[in-house]
């Protein structure tokens, strides 16, 4: 018993609370149609993080799903390394709970399960050789009977190998992420595709594969639209709280010609036309990661306000990457809006499962005959491209100009025109 050290009662429960608490935290559940996603970290073994605070994000084909901390404390391991597939409800990182910000010491052998794999060594660039001289030859040697002449000397051709190009460095433009600019740099980076980006690839390539894609195209006279929103813009906002834009006019308009077409809201299912009873119209809005659609249910009995408030919640979720997949799923008809990036003109690509989409263009003045006079308007040319397996020509027109006559004039939708 001499020799026995005892250690107090106190430092015994300390020591094995310690490892007692640390809890293994799990993903979060996907929607039925994910099964898989690219996690991203965004804290790392040794961080302290709050209740709630975002510690990762799984990037899915469709959205991203975000890892909150399930409570406050230090991580301590990750048992699944950045950028490695991940499913529902799989154990992604260890976590030792407390309210103080000092991290746990975790073990070397721990962390090296998630280290990413040493940068393999560049090969050594070996210098050019210079060129052997060619060996002296004598055809064509010009006869001693006739003059000599000394011909011109030749122009020094450059050899310089392009990893031997001396670097001229360029500044980056503001807002362009220093990892991605063109600074001069004779190198180059390779970044692996998100998974929304190649669904994004994978989609419009089946749609090019699949479809018989035929565009039709117009000109919209956007005089009526301009004078409607300058006029009545205060009261439409103090009334609705929210700003009365161009995307209403026209996803009313493309609701009114739906349903006088059903067709062009009708798709191909193998050998059966599938008509459906309602309107659901994407609307492609740009973000950071990729271009996304969120829906706009049941717009055939949307007005203009009940439109500008959706479209307003709607941007606000992707704006801040709350998007769920809920709000990207179905669509019977699919409105892209590239005005809003000053394009002039394009064909835009049908969303799949989906027979026609509307694309928007930039407004400019033009001069155009009215009335037998030559005036300036406002002019937006629109596309609308089609399935032609499913809708012939004269459908396609006929559905682009009932659009066009709707956003010219919204009388024509009251009257039933």
């Amino acid at each position: 018993m001499s020799g026995m050290i005892i250690l107090p009662q106190r430092y015994l429960q300390l020591s094995s609370q310690k490892f007692a608490d640390v809890i293994v935290v799990e993903g979060p559940a996907f929607a039925e149609s994910i099964s898989e996603g690219d996690i991203r970290w965004s804290k790392q073994v040794g961080d302290f993080v709050k209740e709630d605070e975002l510690v990762a994000e799984i990037e899915t084909d469709k959205t991203s799903v975000e890892v909150p901390a399930p409570q406050s404390g230090t991580i301590v391991e990750l048992l699944v390394a950045d950028g490695s597939k991940v499913t529902a409800k799989q154990k992604l990182y260890k976590l030792q709970p407390g309210e103080g910000g000092g991290a746990a010491a975790p073990l070397k052998a721990q962390e090296t399960k998630a280290a990413a794999p040493p940068a393999a060594e560049a090969p050594k660039e070996e210098k050019p050789k210079p060129a052997a001289a060619a060996p002296a030859s004598n055809k064509g040697a010009i006869p001693s009977s006739l003059p000599k002449t000394t011909p011109p000397p030749a122009k020094p051709v450059s050899s310089t190998p392009v990893s031997s190009i001396p670097v001229q460095r360029v500044k980056v433009p503001q807002g362009v992420a220093p990892e991605y600019a063109v600074t001069g740099a004779r190198d180059e980076v390779r970044v692996k595709m998100n998974r929304m980006r190649q669904r994004i690839s994978q989609r419009l390539k089946d749609a090019q594969n699949t479809y018989a894609m035929l565009t039709t195209f117009n000109e919209i006279d956007m005089s009526n639209v301009m004078e409607m929103r300058t006029r009545y813009q205060k009261d439409f906002q103090k009334k609705h709280n929210a700003k009365l834009g161009l995307m209403s006019p026209f996803l009313r308009a493309a609701a009114y010609a739906l349903q006088e077409m059903p067709v062009v809201n009708a798709v191909i299912d193998q050998d059966e036309i599938v008509y459906r009873h309602f309107v659901d119209i994407s609307v492609a809005v740009a973000t950071p990661k990729g271009l996304v659609v969120p829906v706009l249910r049941n717009v055939e009995g949307l007005d203009y306000a009940e439109i500008e408030l959706a479209l307003a919640a709607l941007g606000e979720k992707a704006k801040d990457n709350k998007l769920a997949v809920e709000d990207m799923e179905g669509g019977t008809f699919t409105i892209s809006n590239g005005g809003v990036f000053g394009s002039v003109f394009g064909t835009p690509i049908i969303n799949p499962p989906q027979s026609a989409i509307l694309g928007m263009h930039g407004i400019f003045d033009k001069p155009v005959a009215i009335n037998g006079k030559v005036e300036i308007r406002p002019i937006m040319k629109v596309a609308l491209t089609y399935d032609h397996r499913l809708i012939d020509g004269r459908e396609g027109v006929t559905f682009l100009r009932k659009i066009k006559s709707a956003v010219e004039d919204p009388r024509t939708i009251l009257m039933n025109l």
